[in-house]
């Protein structure tokens, strides 16, 4: 898909998630060329969140954009002038909120090390190997489950399993308590998308009932373990410490908030555009087809890399003065970081908007940048993409979309919420 190079755009723009964030990719993608021609970085203006003439939260001073490569590398290795403690989203929302939703992503060092710290040390080799396991036995399960069928909303009956099976397995969670699980986190990434938080209801209040509803699960499972410890990452983390400390109930229920969002929305996303460009670029495919071993691995970065399932995270500048390229920048001044970008970024990716497996992936940003916030779980997301097209293609070789993708309404997730496939039916 190429961008759109009539489109146009102002300081209230990128902002308009009603009003931009609807409009066909080829627009987006448009802007965003603009935007990186730029000498320097474009400022837009914030929007006020309302409900029924109630602001819920303020319009912020406003933000600069910055969409090319080097310079989201650049702020991303340098977490000493550009923090993470103030909030990884556009808007300002109050500390304890941050820290409830955002736990490790809205952290800085210290703080951040030592929970990324503990959190690491819960990864045993007995815990990686238990994730790969899971990985191939779920991945050919889900698939199975469906091959009769000839055909299937990709997003529900595929995409979304694995994710949420393998965190919810790795945890130690009950199979029962998967579709709150599931439910909860949408309406946390839903951006409002209506789908997920009626016209008309309190976004701010489905939000925290939607965490509180997660929490409350980690925290009854962790007291359960406390009593009775089982091979899980739940009993790991409750034991895992990092300089003589250990994890409260309310960091591991916070952790399990950014697992069950992160790791569930941002790899179903991954491979839901991956199944739509794979269906779009059928020469791709056939090249993959020809050699799973030999392409998957560049294949599955090629799909991370035009998915860009998270599409931006926020920095606070912390000192006066600061230069991020061209842009002279003041303690206190807000820089989102878009990530879908920068993974189109011209001087880094040689035709950036066409689908190519056999392209030199190794600079693709779409598990963040390089630093101290780059995705804790990239390892364990490639895999599940991986291990679940190596089943797609192999079982179900000519599965294809029809029709178009049901886009989130959203300017943070990428997300398809619903996409039709069909294919030959098996067994």
């Amino acid at each position: 898909m190429q961008p759109d190079l009539s489109a146009t755009y102002d300081a209230d723009t990128i902002s308009d998630v009603e009003g931009f964030w609807t409009r066909p990719h080829a627009v987006r993608e448009g802007v965003f060329h603009h935007l990186r021609q730029l000498d320097g970085m474009y400022f837009s203006n914030e929007r006020a969140l309302e409900l029924d003439g109630e602001v819920l939260i303020p319009p912020g001073p406003g933000y600069y954009s910055v969409v090319r490569h080097a310079e989201i590398v650049e702020a991303s290795r340098k977490p000493e002038l550009f923090c993470s403690g103030h909030g990884s989203n556009i808007a300002d929302l109050p500390p304890e909120f941050n820290e409830f939703f955002g736990n490790m992503i809205n952290m800085d060092d210290p703080k951040h090390a030592r929970m990324r710290g503990i959190v690491s040390r819960a990864f045993t080799p007995r815990v990686i190997q238990q994730i790969e396991e899971i990985i191939a036995v779920k991945a050919a399960h889900i698939v199975a489950s469906v091959a009769s069928k000839g055909e299937c909303d990709f997003v529900t009956e595929i995409a979304s399993r694995l994710p949420l099976a393998m965190i919810c397995d790795l945890m130690g969670i009950a199979e029962d308590k998967y579709d709150t699980v599931f439910e909860q986190s949408n309406i946390i990434l839903s951006n409002g998308d209506p789908e997920y938080i009626p016209e008309g209801s309190n976004p701010v209040e489905a939000l925290l009932l939607a965490g509180a509803s997660l929490a409350e699960i980690m925290k009854d499972l962790a007291a359960e373990r406390q009593q009775n410890p089982a091979d899980d990452l739940t009993t790991a983390l409750l034991n895992a410490e990092f300089d003589g400390e250990k994890l409260t109930d309310e960091e591991i229920g916070s952790f399990f908030i950014l697992l069950c969002v992160a790791g569930n929305e941002t790899t179903r996303n991954s491979i839901s555009h991956g199944i739509k460009l794979l269906t779009d670029n059928p020469e791709q495919r056939a090249l993959l087809m020809s050699d799973l071993d030999a392409y998957m691995p560049n294949a599955v970065e090629e799909i991370v890399r035009m998915a860009s399932p998270v599409m931006h995270f926020r920095r606070t500048v912390t000192t006066d003065g600061t230069m991020l390229g061209n842009q002279e920048l003041n303690a206190g001044d807000k820089i989102v970081l878009w990530y879908g970008s920068g993974n189109r970024d011209e001087s880094v990716f040689e035709n950036p908007h066409e689908f190519d497996i056999s392209r030199d992936n190794s600079s693709q940003i779409g598990f963040g940048g390089p630093g101290p916030h780059f995705c804790l779980g990239a390892h364990l997301a490639r895999r599940q993409i991986t291990m679940l097209f190596r089943e797609l293609l192999i079982q179900l070789p000519d599965m294809s979309v029809v029709g178009e993708p049901d886009y989130l309404r959203s300017n943070f997730i990428n997300g398809i919420k619903h996409l039709n496939v069909e294919f030959t039916p098996v067994g």
